[in-house]
């Protein structure tokens, strides 16, 4: 039976290893020192950090980062999807959409109105994610044309889309360009 929850400092061991075994290689390591270094980052604060377990075994992690907006007249409340993992031998069971859609609700239980991601266009509209770029919400660091649609957003609370415009601004953790190539 699978256990969503949320992370705590005990918890970094095990975060790490599903980061790096999910993203595998020299990505992986990367990737997982970012998950970390998210955790202690003061500027992603508040941040959501869920950790998935089945028994004893850390399956799957998310971590959900505050952002503002530049240039929006009133920034919403608002953050972003970054990084998001599940155990290679655990993928295409669910883990990923159970830990995704947890901390969905969580934020918006926390008032969160939007949430932000770069990543695959088939994966993340299941959530109700669509196309931000073409709705006046760019990317910290420009997104090639051909993968416009990988940049997304999600409204937890009507009527925000469509009165906000500008830049998304995140982490110093995140906001380094190699992690805008998509």
């Amino acid at each position: 039976m699978l256990k969503i929850r949320q992370t705590v400092t005990s918890d970094e061991q095990a975060i790490h290893q599903v980061h790096e075994a999910a993203f595998g290689g020299e990505a992986g390591y990367v990737i997982a020192g970012l998950t970390l270094e998210l955790l202690h980052d003061p500027t992603a604060a508040p941040l959501l950090s869920l950790l998935a377990w089945d028994g004893a075994d850390a399956v799957g992690h998310v971590i959900f980062t505050c952002v503002r907006i530049d240039g929006a007249a009133c920034s919403p409340v608002a953050h972003i999807l970054a990084p998001l993992a599940v155990l290679p031998g655990r993928q295409r069971e669910g883990i990923g959409t159970q830990i995704v859609q947890s901390g969905l609700d969580m934020l918006k239980d926390m008032g969160s109105e939007l949430v932000f991601v770069l990543g695959h266009p088939e994966y993340y509209p299941r959530f109700g994610f669509r196309p931000a770029g073409v709705l006046g919400l760019s990317a910290p660091y420009p997104i090639l044309e051909k993968n416009a649609d990988a940049w997304m957003v999600l409204a937890l609370r009507e009527g925000v889309i469509g009165n906000v415009r500008g830049t998304v601004r995140c982490a110093h953790s995140l906001d380094k360009e190699e992690y805008w190539v998509e």
